[in-house]
């Protein structure tokens, strides 16, 4: 900490980003969470984004929650995995590489997504 930090700077710029963040979560209906490699921090604030905005009355269910991380931590394994999609939902415990991991992930979903496809690209005469 700087001796020049300014506390209610810290403190409104720290809820205007958790009020932000809750309100992507109160979408996440049929959505995904990816939690990537944060062990105590994210799990919590998702966790306590989910409880405000169940509270505030959204319908936060049917979503599918991801953990990837080199090891899967306790907070990970409650706080994203088993907790918020106890009403309904999926979970995924990805453990490995991040710089492997992810841009697997990235690129099975880009092959399974509705619409994929090179169309534009292909040689009209060449049969595939």
């Amino acid at each position: 900490m700087s001796p020049e930090a300014d506390g209610a700077a810290i403190g409104e710029g720290s809820m205007r980003d958790f009020r932000l963040f809750s309100s992507v979560v109160s979408s996440l209906k049929g959505g995904v969470y990816i939690n990537l490699g944060s062990a105590v921090i994210m799990p919590e604030v998702f966790l306590k984004a989910i409880a405000v905005t169940r509270n505030l009355g959204y319908q936060v269910k049917d979503f599918t929650t991801i953990n990837m991380d080199f090891i899967q931590h306790y907070r990970c394994r409650e706080n994203v995995l088993r907790r918020p999609v106890l009403s309904g939902g999926k979970s995924y415990a990805l453990t490995g590489h991040h710089e492997i991991m992810f841009p697997l992930l990235a690129a099975a979903i880009k092959e399974k997504a509705p619409g994929k496809g090179d169309e534009g690209t292909r040689d009209p005469g060449i049969k595939r």
